[in-house]
């Protein structure tokens, strides 16, 4: 019986440790300079897709497909490039912008029919499973908060959205920044509090170069997601330079 009561006060010594300290933990992190983009969250890399606005690009299950727009809650209307990091709970849970931009809107939404477990994900990510999404239909149905921003990117003028989808158990989605003001490359914007997922939407362009695959881990403010290829800030003509940089 002793043993049992010492086995029992451990584990919820360690869980209360992890709960009220470890969770919180924000390490100092290398913000890498140059024209990179940098990752939003720490955690495992679920998807990278080049995506246009009305695309099925996430095969979820049979007869559940997501489009890009779903995600983010947006009538998008160009290509886009959407990158999805999954956060267990035990990786740091405070989220830094990709790159230096200003905040256009922050927006909630809550849970169609409550918030979903996040079991499929952590478990496919862990055992390196592929594709790590699949049976994940949290990506679609769950509360989120979407943050829109205005930046430059490799000279030219990019549109984002930063989309935190929160969990079962997740206590909050915290914004720290407001509509119009502008936040460096890697300074925390928010978090979510416990597992949760981030997803990143940018406007597509032809220079950018994706440094990461699906299965990666990637930490927020540090791992370069983009970097800019031979032709970036070179003057050139056609239509793959005409995006409009207009939101959405």
């Amino acid at each position: 019986m002793t043993l049992v009561v010492l086995v029992a006060a451990l584990l919820g010594g360690a869980f209360l440790y992890w709960r009220y300290v470890w969770f919180w933990r924000n390490p100092p992190r290398k913000i890498p300079a140059g024209d990179n983009v940098v990752s939003p969250a720490d955690g495992t890399v679920v998807y990278v897709k080049h995506v246009r606005p009305q695309d099925k690009v996430i095969a979820i299950k049979q007869g559940v497909a997501v489009s890009v727009n779903d995600i983010t809650r947006q009538d998008l209307q160009v290509p886009k490039l959407l990158i999805g990091v999954f956060m267990s709970p035990f990786d740091v849970h405070y989220n830094r912008m990709p790159l230096t931009g200003e905040i256009q809107a922050i927006r909630h939404y809550p849970a169609e029919g409550g918030n979903l477990h996040m079991g499929q994900m952590h478990w496919r990510s862990l055992c390196r499973r592929q594709p790590i999404y699949q049976n994940s239909l949290h990506i679609c149905r769950n509360e989120r908060t979407v943050t829109a921003f205005r930046s430059t990117w490799a000279q030219q003028p990019v549109n984002g959205y930063i989309v935190q989808i929160g969990g079962r158990s997740v206590h909050g989605i915290d914004s720290y920044v407001q509509p119009g003001q502008v936040v460096a490359k890697g300074e925390i914007f928010g978090m979510i509090r416990i597992g949760s997922q981030v997803d990143l939407v940018l406007t597509w362009l032809p220079e950018m170069q994706i440094q990461v695959k699906p299965g990666d881990k990637v930490y927020a403010g540090e791992t370069v997601l983009i970097t800019a290829g031979a032709w970036a800030g070179q003057k050139k003509t056609g239509p793959s330079r005409l995006l409009n940089n207009s939101l959405p």
